[in-house]
């Protein structure tokens, strides 16, 4: 399971929304009243998590939308090369590689720990733990 269906009037800033089947973290909301036979509207601005793209939409307070569920995981960086990390996860011992951000690639060497997520199937790693 990696997105769960909750009602669109619950969407918060910094919450994380599924917008055109790209996972984003909702940078603005806003609400607005129900006219005399009309719904509540809610007005949201998203940021795509690895694209940076902005998404505009407005929805009915009642409808639903897909929430991303993101797993926060930690691995132990096996290798480096270049801009990419071959790293294998602390619980499960799996290998892959990981796109090393460009704010850390001078800390990210063999043997140090991070943390990555998992969202919807991809994996990006978002912090170093600890150094080797």
């Amino acid at each position: 399971m990696t997105s769960k269906i909750e009602s669109a009037g619950a969407l918060r800033e910094g919450g994380y929304v599924v917008v055109d089947g790209k996972a984003c973290r909702v940078v603005s909301c806003e609400t607005s009243k129900s006219g005399k036979h009309g719904h509540a509207k809610i007005r949201f601005v998203a940021i795509e998590l690895f694209t940076e793209k902005k998404h505009d939409m407005v929805l009915p307070a009642h409808d639903n939308v897909e929430i991303p569920l993101i797993e926060k995981k930690s691995a132990q960086v096996l290798s480096v090369s270049g801009d990419k990390a071959n790293v294998m996860d602390a619980e499960t011992y799996e290998t892959f590689d990981l796109d090393i951000p460009a704010e850390m690639k001078t800390q990210v060497t063999e043997g140090c720990q991070v943390l990555y997520w998992d969202i919807m199937g991809q994996k990006v790693m978002k912090q170093l733990k600890s150094a080797a």
